[in-house]
């Protein structure tokens, strides 16, 4: 009878300690959870005022989120899906599967933000990064690239599960409108390959694979600050420079409401928003009060700034798709 008594109160506090730790989990891209990106300390300063365990679980890179959260639908057991951008805006909000955050955020996203569904958490610009002792004059515009020498090659990201491969197709798109599939067919040859997500594509650059590679006017700072390397730089076009805002969205059907409308509101403070500059190498969405690190008050902006808005992105992705996959085909 006291062992009975014993068991049963002993799981009874068992399960006390199991509801006093409530747990959230976040899709995120793979380099966000890697131990150089925000991930790890995002968690550390979220599960220090939450009471909670928040877990981070890659799930490829940031189109492809899209894929797996469709894919799972409501049984999904993510509450958080964080990642995607501006360009996907539309099509997850379409799927019915997030719900509105009820916020009013104040942000330094250029252009500002009102999404109802989603809210932003850093921005940046795509570039094309090279190293300057193997490129010594790098394309000043997207048509300098179509026409420079055959040596200038480039690796870039597949769009259909890549949010900067993504970009660039906009980015086509909106500088050459029709032209659009012209400009890939003359581009194509000097694609060394196009890979699944970012993370493959900067490392192929890094390599010698390719004397440029698409990434953003940000990557530069990651080398001068974290490596003491100004070897590389972004080319600066002419043109303008097409933009990326990645944001998150909470899932309807998540059975933590409370603490994921938590985080949300915590990912637009310092304890989120300090951590992005030197760990993912982007703008934070809220400008932290101690300002941005040195290395980023130096870096060239574009002077132009192309974006579509996000009711016009899904119908000018599809179309630039159909485009990029008829060219590259050929």
């Amino acid at each position: 009878m006291r062992t009975s008594l014993t068991t049963a109160v002993f799981a009874l506090i068992l399960a006390g300690g199991a509801n006093a730790t409530e747990k959230l989990t976040v899709y995120t891209y793979d380099s966000f959870v890697t131990e150089w990106g925000p991930g790890p300390k995002i968690e550390a300063n979220f599960e220090a005022v939450c009471d909670c365990d928040l877990e981070f679980v890659a799930a490829g890179d940031g189109a492809a989120l899209l894929g797996r959260i469709k894919l799972e639908g409501a049984a999904t057991e993510a509450d958080i899906v964080l990642g995607l951008d501006a360009n996907l805006a539309a099509d997850a909000a379409a799927t019915g599967l997030f719900t509105p955050h009820g916020l009013t955020p104040e942000t330094d996203v250029p252009g500002g933000w009102a999404d109802p569904v989603f809210l932003p958490y850093d921005w940046g610009w795509f570039a094309f990064v090279y190293d300057k002792t193997r490129l010594a004059t790098p394309p000043g515009s997207l048509a300098a690239l179509l026409d420079a020498p055959d040596d200038v090659t480039i690796v870039i990201q597949d769009p259909r599960s890549s949010t900067p491969g993504l970009g660039l197709l906009l980015w086509v798109k909106q500088i050459y409108g029709d032209e659009a599939g012209a400009v890939w067919e003359r581009l194509a040859p000097r694609i060394v390959t196009v890979t699944k997500g970012w993370s493959e594509a900067y490392g192929m650059f890094l390599e010698g694979e390719a004397a440029m590679a698409l990434s953003y006017t940000t990557s530069p700072a990651y080398h001068a600050i974290a490596e003491s390397d100004d070897t590389k730089a972004a080319a600066i076009f002419s043109e303008g420079h097409y933009m990326q805002v990645e944001i998150a969205g909470k899932l309807a059907a998540t059975d933590q409401p409370a603490l994921a409308d938590r985080f949300l509101e915590f990912m637009l403070t310092d304890g989120f928003q300090a951590a992005i500059p030197e760990t993912n190498w982007m703008y934070p969405a809220k400008t932290p009060s101690a300002g941005l690190p040195e290395g980023f008050t130096t870096l060239p902006r574009p002077q132009k700034t192309l974006i579509y808005p996000v009711s016009e992105a899904k119908s000018a992705r599809d179309a630039a798709l159909a485009e990029w996959l008829e060219a590259l085909s050929k």
